[in-house]
């Protein structure tokens, strides 16, 4: 079961998906709508915690399955605290990423497997699955480009997932195309090569056509 106000951008590091999902919310608060935006990990006070151990610090310094875990106590708080308690009250949540990055991250290109997440999803998420999810893709060379650019402007040292090596991005690409591939009546797989103005109107489109009438 998906929930009818509830949007996640997905994609590769530097796929501009923080800077659409600004602009998607401004748009539907425009429409007088309520929107709560977020991002995992992270999105609650607990998940912010947890954040920091999984955006920082060496490639190498968690196993894929306790990436997996720690991914997943983020997001359990996340659902608890910020995402079902917004839908309850019928506000829109807008989630820079969200389910499908664990699946393409740990699952696929770190190699744990689609099993183990599908166990975990069904214990975290439930039902509470998005109604659209956006899969922004651009080439891996471009996206790691802008992604370094932006570190270096914001002198963030949040590049953990950016240090990773080409092979492993490419695995990430291709697996959210897998995922939009499968399940096509969730997924809109979006050009995010594009300039910031036409990947906006390629995601109103597809917002307006399957959720906003």
């Amino acid at each position: 079961m998906t929930q009818p106000r509830f949007i996640t951008l997905e994609g590769g590091e530097g796929a501009g998906k923080s800077t659409q999902a600004r602009l998607l919310a401004k748009r539907l608060e425009g429409l007088g709508y309520e929107v709560v935006l977020t991002r995992e990990p992270g999105g609650s006070p607990g998940a912010e915690a947890i954040r920091q151990l999984l955006v920082t610090g060496e490639t190498d310094r968690w196993t894929a399955r306790t990436e997996a875990l720690l991914h997943f106590a983020a997001r359990e708080d996340h659902l608890a605290r910020t995402i079902r308690p917004a839908l309850a009250r019928g506000a829109w949540v807008i989630s820079d990423r969200f389910v499908d990055s664990t699946f393409a991250y740990q699952g696929i290109a770190q190699g744990l497997g689609e099993a183990a997440i599908k166990t975990l999803s069904a214990l975290v998420i439930g039902e509470d699955m998005p109604a659209l999810t956006l899969i922004l893709d651009l080439p891996v060379d471009l996206g790691l480009s802008r992604a370094h650019r932006r570190a270096g402007a914001d002198n963030s040292a949040e590049d953990r997932y950016e240090r990773m090596d080409t092979t492993f991005h490419q695995t990430l690409r291709n697996a959210f195309l897998s995922i939009a591939h499968t399940e096509p009546q969730r997924c809109v797989v979006i050009d995010a090569a594009s300039d910031t103005d036409d990947v906006a109107r390629q995601i109103w489109h597809s917002v307006t056509s399957r959720l906003v009438t």
